[in-house]
This record gives C-alpha cells, structure tokens and sequence, in this order.
C-alpha cells in the first residue's frame, strides 16, 4: 500500500468516487447521479442538491468531468456530466485506494466485505 491509497482524502473523497463511477460509461444529470445514488445505496446514502450540485461543479472545474447543456423537446434544460480521461485516471486511482481501505478495514476488524 502506498501513502496515497490511505489517505486521509478518503472520508471525503468518496462522494467524488460514488460521483465518477456512476458517470463512468454514462452521462447523467446531477438529479439522476442523485437518485442513482439513493436507489443504488437502498436508500443509506443521499445526496442533496445543496451539496450534489457543488461537488459536480468542483469536479468539472479539475476538469475530471464535462458538462454538457442538454434541451429536450417537453422537458428543462439540464446539464448532463461525462467523465473525461483526466477522470477516468483519478476513478482509476480511488478505486484502487478504496479497496486498499476497505481491505485494511477488514483486516482490522474482522468483518468480512467491510
């Protein structure tokens, strides 16, 4: 394990993980990243729009995202957010730190899958 995989950045840099991945292979609108979150988590993690929102706009300003104006025939215009390869490095990397961290955990604590 290196310094980095354990970092401290992990207690909040899972929002930016959870964010990249659900991005990933598809571009989607913060309210859909936010649902996507919720159902996905069955409900134990919830993102709302007053801290959803800011967090997709510091990752676009570290250019790890796009996003993209998108207007629809009978529905708001909405901005839809795709990872860029700068994104998909730093996806690359926290994933591997997280697993790092999840494994650590467990070994710790006895609980398997932590």
């Amino acid at each position: 394990m290196t310094d980095q995989a354990m970092s401290p950045e992990w207690k909040k840099g899972s929002a930016e993980l959870l964010l990249l991945s659900l991005i990933e292979t598809v571009p989607r609108h913060g309210y859909e990243i936010g649902k996507l979150i919720e159902q996905r988590s069955q409900g134990a993690l919830r993102f709302h729009a007053a801290s959803l929102y800011p967090l997709l706009y510091r990752l676009e300003k570290r250019g790890w995202v796009q996003g993209k104006w998108v207007e629809k025939a009978g529905q708001r215009r909405r901005r839809y957010y795709n990872l860029t390869a700068r994104g998909r490095k730093v996806l690359a990397a926290q994933r591997k730190g997280w697993e790092s961290f999840v494994l650590a955990i467990s070994q710790v604590t006895g609980v398997e899958n932590a």
